[in-house]
């Protein structure tokens, strides 16, 4: 349900495994999704009938778990990957008792805190009590960050993976930057530029970015990349459209001088991960971005401060920039690329395959006993 042509760590994600298995393996693999009419780029795209998500401008769900149901069954898979906790989760799992096959299930999303945040306490308690009772049917819960194992574990699941989700370090790198940046946005030639790329929602806390950058006044000068809620309009901010295409966001990442991710919420954060890669230092508030940042690529503030996220950022621009992108580019290329990530993932894939047919063998056997 989180994939969408609008952008997002899922659709990327989604995206990048399509293709490297198109280019690698005979591995069939299919997106089945009820966004696909919004322009994915994938390979094998298969639409869900669904109406709009309530609330969540750009997504939709499906119309039922039955109709799910019949499309998956349709692509009779040997393993099913489940990306939400919603209809399409429920529908993995009755195709799994059906055609006797593993399902996945990955945790891209921190619903309980999503709920705390909406709609408070009670709202949190049950979320977490609906997953705990969800992904308990699952043979395998993945989740990109250690922070989101932690959170699974203490809701009772039991044994969650990590899983790091990982860059294209071709696509996103320093040669990618273009120095005419400054003139192109009508600024000076000393204006230090931030950048933020991704969903304009309340969960990212641009607000306090927002407000960050306004009390820290010029040279700073905020770039916004993407879509979605309507923000405020000031001199110090240029609104860029979403970039589909891969190479003029890193394009715009490697040009800009500081990655600043406001949110803590994230699961994981991609596109902190893709400004390291272009070179860019990050500074981050918590949540899976934090995972990412050490003191030698960027650093950590509190959250929900517009004070110290401008104090963190003046604090950034004290320190060797140029070798904090070094450290960056060389912590998301050596552990985070694709090249890396995916061959884990289709292990991960591989023997839960090879448990799923032992299994059946030993059964077999059993009732060839009895």
């Amino acid at each position: 349900m989180f994939y969408a042509a609008e952008g997002g760590g899922v659709s990327t994600y989604l995206n990048a495994k399509a293709r490297w298995l198109a280019q690698r393996s005979r591995i069939a693999h299919s997106i089945v999704s009820p966004n696909v009419h919004s322009g994915g780029v994938a390979p094998a795209l298969v639409e869900i009938p669904s109406i709009p998500f309530p609330g969540i401008h750009g997504y939709r769900m499906p119309t039922s778990i039955g109709a799910t149901a019949n499309i998956l069954r349709a692509l009779q898979p040997d393993l099913i990957e489940a990306g939400d906790a919603g209809h399409g989760a429920w529908a993995a799992l009755r195709v799994k008792r059906e055609l006797g096959i593993p399902v996945v299930a990955f945790y891209h999303s921190d619903l309980p805190r999503l709920m705390l945040n909406r709609f408070g306490d009670l709202a949190m308690r049950g979320t977490r009590s609906y997953l705990a009772r969800l992904y308990r049917r699952f043979d395998m819960v993945m989740a990109p960050s250690k922070l989101m194992v932690q959170q699974l574990n203490e809701m009772g699941i039991d044994g969650a993976v990590h899983q790091p989700l990982g860059i294209d370090a071709d696509i996103f790198r320093p040669q990618r930057r273009i120095e005419t940046l400054r003139q192109h946005l009508h600024l000076p030639g000393d204006a230090r530029l931030l950048v933020y790329a991704g969903r304009f929602t309340a969960e990212k806390k641009l607000q306090v970015l927002i407000d960050a950058v306004r009390k820290l006044g010029r040279p700073y000068h905020l770039v916004l990349v993407g879509g979605g809620e309507t923000l405020p309009r000031y001199p110090q901010i240029t609104y860029i459209p979403f970039k589909r295409d891969q190479r003029a966001l890193a394009r715009l990442l490697a040009s800009c001088d500081v990655m600043v991710h406001p949110g803590d919420c994230e699961t994981f954060g991609l596109i902190a991960l893709e400004a390291m890669a272009c070179g860019l230092p990050v500074v981050a508030t918590g949540g899976g971005v934090a995972e990412l940042v050490d003191e030698k690529t960027g650093l950590v503030v509190r959250p929900d401060s517009a004070a110290c996220l401008a104090e963190g950022i003046e604090a950034i621009f004290c320190r060797d920039l140029a070798a904090l992108g070094v450290n960056a580019r060389r912590k998301a290329q050596e552990h985070y690329d694709w090249s890396l990530i995916m061959p884990q993932l289709l292990n991960r894939y591989g023997g839960l395959l090879a448990s799923h047919q032992r299994a059946e063998f030993d059964a077999e056997r059993i009732c060839a006993t009895d």
